[in-house]
């Protein structure tokens, strides 16, 4: 499994998990819905400063939010 797939099941899943919306949760993270949107369709490549955003959010690190082995 990719890392970007990888990423976009995390997203989705911690946004279930925690019953957000992609506004709400894209607002939390401080990143904007489309952006949010396109990782969870995996559309083009988020750039490190909105993977460290959401990783923060989620309490993790960059690494393992990407890690296809890791549990998050």
């Amino acid at each position: 499994m990719t890392e970007n797939v990888v990423l976009a099941e995390r997203l989705i899943s911690a946004r279930n998990d925690s019953q957000e919306t992609q506004i709400v949760f894209s607002e939390k993270c401080g990143i904007s819905t489309k952006t949010l949107s396109n990782m969870e369709n995996i559309i083009g490549d988020p750039r490190l400063s909105t993977l460290q955003k959401i990783a923060a959010y989620l309490g993790c690190t960059v690494s393992e939010l990407l890690d296809t082995n890791a549990e998050v």
